[in-house]
């Protein structure tokens, strides 16, 4: 199982990057993390609604029809780590490739939704679509170690 994060969004600051690959690294080889940028549509006054259709586009674009996608949004389900650990274990069961979609400042499109196979909150909170990046790729290597039977000091 491959993991892919298609996120909306080019140009971030070094410390997302640096954090995003400190933890996609960690991961093994059989479950290695992709980050795939989309770029952000142009605001220019553009009512939100079409600003997340075309970023919806772009994102799709990305994902086949045997992919798992996984859409980041504040109304999913929210998971603990070993909750989150218990899911990966199910994706790794499906065979396919999965893909979790973030979306951009106006957060993503009913399209996404619809074509999720799921949707995960990481809070009720809104952060930074930089900072989620680093959030996730950390929250997947953490759950990826307590597959590996690695302890988890909250058990």
């Amino acid at each position: 199982m491959k993991l892919k994060l298609v996120a909306v969004g080019t140009r971030l600051d070094d410390w997302i990057t640096t954090g995003f690959n400190e933890y996609a690294r960690r991961l093994p080889r059989e479950s290695a993390l992709e980050l795939i940028e989309i770029a952000p549509a142009q605001r220019r006054g553009q009512p939100p609604a079409k600003l997340r259709a075309e970023e919806a586009t772009r994102l799709l674009a990305k994902v086949s029809s045997r992919d798992h996608v996984v859409a980041l949004d504040v109304l999913g389900t929210k998971l603990s780590t070993e909750k989150l650990s218990q899911r990966m274990a199910d994706w790794r069961m499906t065979g396919g490739d999965v893909v979790l979609l973030v979306g951009g400042a106006d957060g993503l499109d009913a399209s996404c939704l619809t074509r999720a196979n799921e949707q995960l909150s990481l809070s009720a909170m809104t952060f930074p679509h930089g900072l989620v990046r680093v959030m996730i790729a950390e929250q997947l290597y953490r759950a990826w170690t307590l597959l590996s039977g690695h302890p988890y000091h909250r058990a």
